[in-house]
């Protein structure tokens, strides 16, 4: 636990730092329509984190491109998709270097 609390923390140095901005990938299921995709852009483009939100109905996928040096916990974003009426099945997480 205490390992994974320290790669958080220096995650967050880096990207705060050194200009890294981070992707996240969230496989959510009940996504079926134009209304679903434009509900979830909505509710993220709200977050003062968020500088992007693209829906892929088809592979039921939303990637969300945060600010650089900002941080959108795994927990707010599974709340912010489970209020909207959707589940959320995974989060996977990019950083990159902002150019």
């Amino acid at each position: 636990m205490k390992k994974i609390i320290i790669l958080a923390l220096f995650a967050m140095f880096i990207t705060t730092t050194y200009g890294f901005a981070e992707e996240v990938r969230l496989a959510v299921k009940g996504m079926v329509c134009a209304f679903c995709a434009q509900g979830i852009k909505k509710k993220f483009s709200a977050e003062k984190s968020v500088e992007k939100v693209e829906v892929d109905l088809d592979k039921m996928e939303v990637v969300l491109n945060l600010k650089e040096g900002m941080n959108l916990a795994d927990e707010e974003i599974r709340k912010i998709i489970i209020d909207a009426g959707y589940a959320l099945e995974k989060v996977e997480r990019k950083v990159e270097r902002k150019k």
